[in-house]
């Protein structure tokens, strides 16, 4: 498989991660050392491949145990207090930003749900690669990177390593720079004055439950 394929599967396999330069420089080394070791490894011989697919059934499932930990320590704070931010307006649109009033349970709750679905894309798309196109080679570095992504997670940080939910880690959680970022038209705001502005212009302020 070329490197290109194994960068598109490491890219659309979306978990939310700190948007740092350290992670994502992290992130490409190991795509491109898996990538070179994934040319050594003898995936025609039967036990390396169930080997193999062993290790990535494993790290899916270590993933939906830490989510689903992440879930109970979510449910068990049930933290109601009042969350408000603007969020950007989709990218070409000619809106504004809409103002979003939640809790800290359903803001998380809702990220929650966000990482499950990335995860059950990443693994429908690894299934398709593997099992209809008979790629082998993204096994490997597929257990890795969305492991790697999910203990990286803003989530796991404060519900599972009890990080304060401060700095990088205050809610809302910024967007990961770059494309993701622009295909939202820029970052949440929560800063008061643009909270006010957006709470004058009557632009959304319905409760999210």
């Amino acid at each position: 498989m070329s490197l290109l394929a194994h960068a598109a599967a490491v890219r659309d396999h979306v978990v939310p991660t700190p948007s740092t330069d350290n992670a994502r420089s992290t992130n490409l080394i190991i795509m491109l050392g898996m990538v070179q070791v994934s040319r050594k490894v003898p995936f025609d011989d039967p036990n390396v491949l169930n080997l193999c697919r062993a290790g990535y059934i494993a790290s899916n499932l270590i993933i939906a145990i830490i989510y689903l930990y992440v879930h109970a320590k979510i449910n068990k704070k049930k933290d109601l207090t009042t969350l408000k931010y603007v969020e950007p307006a989709p990218m070409g649109s000619s809106e504004e930003g809409k103002l979003v009033t939640t809790t800290i349970h359903a803001y998380d709750t809702t990220q929650l749900r966000a990482a499950f679905r990335s995860q059950a894309m990443g693994i429908a798309m690894m299934g398709f690669m593997h099992i209809y196109m008979k790629y082998t080679n993204p096994l490997l570095i597929q257990s890795i990177i969305p492991l790697k992504g999910a203990l990286e997670s803003n989530l796991v940080k404060i519900h599972v390593f009890g990080h304060p939910a401060s700095g990088d880690l205050k809610r809302p959680f910024k967007a990961a720079a770059g494309l993701m970022q622009g295909l939202q038209g820029g970052s949440v705001q929560n800063d008061k004055k643009a909270i006010e502005t957006a709470e004058r212009a009557g632009r959304g302020g319905a409760k999210e439950e």
